[in-house]
């Protein structure tokens, strides 16, 4: 298998962890990635719009040739590291513990709100 082979598999393969684990939907890489940039840390998505970049240059039998093949495999794998990483159970704990301390906290604000009403109308 050829470097660009290998540089086809491994767009593949991103695009597919970028809807597993961030539920990004896009056809291409720079779709997916157009709606996962706030969710990937800056570094990592300069890498992967390196990979962007070159996704059309891949398919071009003579433009396939200029391509710096090391440099976009280890941008593919160091954004799939990432993906990789990212723990699924974790982010929705996550979002839940964050739903609760707002709703617990807008709770607290009307408790307040209300006692203060009422002691301004001396009903307390």
């Amino acid at each position: 298998m050829t470097g660009n082979d290998q540089i086809q598999d491994q767009i593949a393969v991103t695009v597919a962890l970028l809807r597993e684990r961030l539920g990004v939907r896009g056809k291409t890489l720079r779709q997916a990635l157009r709606r996962a940039k706030h969710r990937l840390p800056r570094r990592v998505y300069r890498r992967a719009m390196i990979l962007a970049r070159v996704e059309n240059m891949v398919d071009h039998p003579k433009l396939r040739l200029t391509l710096n093949s090391p440099q976009l495999l280890s941008a593919a794998g160091e954004l799939q590291t990432f993906l990789r990483s990212i723990d699924l159970a974790d982010r929705r704990k996550g979002w839940w513990l964050g739903m609760l301390g707002g709703l617990a906290f807008n709770i607290l604000v009307f408790a307040v709100l209300l006692l203060a009403f009422l002691a301004w109308r001396k009903i307390i």
